[in-house]
């Protein structure tokens, strides 16, 4: 099939997400260049609330209007469970639909990935610069060593109004954590308040921080409902895409470079129906093999969770407001004032710790939350609760992606192979037990009721493992499947170029050689922003800024 129409821009990106979006706006800032974005899903219509109220984080989520709605394969060590990988498929892609926290990582996560002799500008005085730009966390403009002061991505700290969070950080406190101001600046280890991108009120996606306003230039064109189908190359050279869009099939020629933002899932996808990727694979389909690459699609990793839930002993968790009446009143204040319980994403309050000596950073990452519920909004406790979201960080367990066939339209095979090394099963027995010892702590005494999970039968390694294996989620954090780097398995070099072939790059959460310790659309907007300053050919001044590491951490876990 030919294409019926074709375009001619500078740039064409695949995908307005957490970073196509922040490309998007800052190539078309010279006038002189013209950018198409092919994303496909359909607009983040300001009137549909479930994108925009940030406490109704659950519904675009589960609604498959805005999501892919990927799952798994069975799971062999998760009792072969099928697992929730939903994916944003809409202007601001997974940052239109995700729970809104603004998590970095940690300072040596990128330091780590400057290790690799082809990254050494990846490190965190180099990325540093880039979560300045992009972020204002001080509503007066004020910046310092960690936070910009004008960024287009609003951050805002949880309040942390109800006596429960405050519980939290004390009881953490009291467990001999330390707590910190800012889990995003000199220290991230302990426990205190999140961040989230969350403004006026309102989710601040990267549509809304980036892509909404660079549409207003006359050099930024976007295409909504446009199913990405090929990269279209002349020999090594990408010289185009051809897309689906409004019923027949399109072609844009770039003067300069395609570039790839689809995220962990779809990006190794289209890389693979357009022949670049593990050649025996591709041959597999029938698609021609334009570049054997076969760390396409390998090195799939993520973020699994668990719920630590209690009962709370008086009537001050969200539970009161869970039914429909309270919804309604909630949702109700949101709309005509964008305030009260709508305007927040509830993980308020969290914190990161080791698990045990040894361990140079936070290896356990906490998101509490004011009632007992899951993820997606299933499974609320029938009485007042409180939970702690709590679960590895730098899993060594390694997934794929793969083709299920060389049609675009069919969903690819995602394969996380989770809990496939023996360290995970450690430290999940050890999330639960030191959570329990966070809410077993005086802060909590006059709150804290029964155990509802795991459950105080669950106890034994072997009991907790059961436990795991039936009940852990993933954290939605897919990432990695086409690393950055310089071994024979890296997809792209240190300057998001596709090894080998000319005019291609990846620019997404897919390029992380490893997986960083938190949530992940804070870093993927980082990424964005380096990834735009290597192909303006700029770069920010690295950061003098020093970070914390516990001076005892070989001896002491805490």
């Amino acid at each position: 099939m030919k294409p019926s129409a074709s375009e001619n821009f500078d740039y064409v990106i695949v995908g307005s997400g957490s970073a196509g979006a922040v490309l998007a706006s800052r190539l078309t800032e010279d006038r002189n260049v013209s950018v198409l974005v092919v994303e496909a899903g359909p607009v983040d219509h300001l009137w549909d609330w479930r994108i925009h109220m940030p406490t109704a984080l659950s519904y675009p989520m589960q609604s498959e209007r805005y999501n892919w709605a990927y799952w798994t394969t069975p799971q062999k060590n998760l009792n072969n469970r099928r697992m929730e990988t939903p994916r944003g498929r809409v202007y601001g892609g997974s940052s239109s639909i995700n729970g809104m926290a603004y998590v970095r990582g940690h300072a040596l996560d990128y330091n780590r990935w400057a290790t690799d002799p082809g990254l050494s500008n990846w490190d965190y005085t180099n990325c540093l610069p880039y979560f300045r730009r992009a972020d204002t966390r001080n509503e007066d403009g004020s910046g310092d060593d960690y936070h910009g002061g004008n960024g287009p991505l609003h951050v805002t700290t949880g309040a942390c109004k109800n006596p429960l969070y405050k519980a939290w950080i004390k009881a953490g406190e009291q467990a001999g954590y330390p707590v910190t101001p800012d889990q995003n600046g000199y220290c991230q280890e302990g426990v205190g308040t999140m961040d989230m991108t969350v403004y006026k009120g309102r989710r601040w996606s990267t549509s809304r921080a980036y892509l909404r306003p660079a549409m207003k230039r006359p050099n930024l064109t976007v295409h909504d409902r446009a199913l990405a189908l090929r990269i279209v190359f002349d020999g090594k050279r990408a010289i185009g895409l051809d897309y689906q869009h409004n019923g027949g099939m399109k072609r844009a020629t770039v003067d300069r470079e395609v570039i790839v933002s689809g995220g962990s899932i779809n990006s190794p996808k289209l890389l693979m129906l357009s022949g670049i990727g593990p050649a025996a694979h591709l041959r597999e389909h029938d698609i021609n093999v334009v570049q054997d690459l076969p760390g396409v699609g390998e090195n799939l990793q993520d973020h699994l969770e668990l719920y630590v839930q209690q009962e709370c002993s008086q009537p001050i968790s969200l539970h009161r407001v869970l039914n429909p009446w309270g919804k309604f009143k909630v949702g109700l204040e949101w709309y005509l004032f964008k305030t009260g319980l709508g305007a927040s994403n509830h993980f308020e309050a969290g914190g990161f710790i080791r698990s045990r000596a040894g361990i140079e950073h936070p290896n356990i990452q906490y998101h509490f939350l004011p009632a007992a519920i899951n993820y997606n909004g299933s499974g609320a406790a029938e009485n007042d609760g409180f939970q702690a979201h709590v679960g590895p960080m730098r899993s060594k367990s390694r997934g794929t992606v793969r083709l299920a066939s060389a049609n675009p339209a069919d969903r690819p095979i995602v394969d996380p192979n989770y809990m496939s090394h023996p360290e995970d099963w450690e430290e999940m027995r050890a999330s639960v037990r030191l959570t329990r010892e966070i809410f077993a702590q005086d802060a909590f005494k006059d709150l804290r009721g029964g155990e509802i999970a795991p459950g105080k039968d669950v106890q034994t390694d072997a009991e907790i493992d059961a436990w795991v294996a039936q009940h852990t989620e993933s954290a939605y954090h897919p990432s990695c499947s086409c690393k950055m780097g310089s071994d024979d398995m890296s997809v792209v070099d240190g300057e998001t170029r596709v090894h080998g072939i000319e005019g291609l790059r990846v620019v997404d959460s897919s390029i992380m050689p490893t997986i960083v310790s938190g949530n992940l659309n804070a870093p993927t907007i980082m990424i964005g922003e380096k990834a735009a300053d290597i192909i303006r050919g700029q770069s920010l001044p690295a950061s003098a800024a020093s970070y914390w590491v516990h001076p005892e951490w070989e001896s002491q876990q805490r």
